[in-house]
């Protein structure tokens, strides 16, 4: 059985990749706990566990477009006890993205058509200083789209301001650049 190991004192996990099951990810850490309840009596299961139900949409959907490596991380990640959400990223195809053909795909199987990455579509939502994506929106979830070896940035900088891609910023505490555990989920196979 894969494991995802306890948090690190810092509140974060250890740094690694953590490859993982959805049912494994509802049992993990990450949504029953840092242990004894009584340590953590606001822990957010509950919620949390609703997070990965819609992780699990937005996975499924990347699954049967043929991208099986997806990675999630974000505040859900750490031992907050109720995170804002999940962020992540998977990693494609330049063509397909830069064409369009991915999210027009990825728009066909969700009900939302949540799938853009367009900044002109960003809306507010109370309370938040940022604006926020459809899928945010909808599923509070958050999947950027990768290409390797292009050195496309990620809006996220290192503590020397240098722009960084998805899989060191995702490998790194945003708040003082502490490396950090990730999940990558496991691909469950055609759906």
């Amino acid at each position: 059985m894969r494991v995802i190991p306890p948090f690190a004192p810092s509140g974060l996990l250890p740094p690694g990749d953590y490859e993982v099951s959805f049912a494994e990810l509802h049992q993990s850490v990450l949504v029953q706990g840092p242990g004894d309840p009584s340590q953590s009596p606001n822990w957010d299961s509950a919620w949390r566990s609703a997070l990965v139900n819609n992780l699990e949409i937005l996975t499924r959907q990347l699954w049967q477009v043929g991208i099986t490596e997806i990675f999630a991380d974000g505040s859900f990640a750490e031992d907050k006890e109720h995170p804002n959400d999940i962020d992540g990223y998977f990693v494609c195809d330049l063509d397909r993205l830069r064409t369009g053909e991915l999210a027009r795909e990825l728009n066909l199987l969700d009900p939302g058509k949540v799938w853009t990455w367009d900044p002109r579509t960003r809306r507010p939502y109370r309370g938040y200083p940022k604006k926020q994506l459809p899928m945010w929106h909808r599923y509070r979830v958050e999947l950027y789209p990768h290409v390797p070896g292009l050195g496309l940035g990620s809006g996220i900088r290192d503590r020397h301001g240098n722009e960084l891609e998805f899989p060191s910023a995702f490998r790194q505490s945003r708040r003082d650049g502490t490396p950090r555990g990730i999940i990558k989920i496991h691909y469950g196979g055609p759906v």
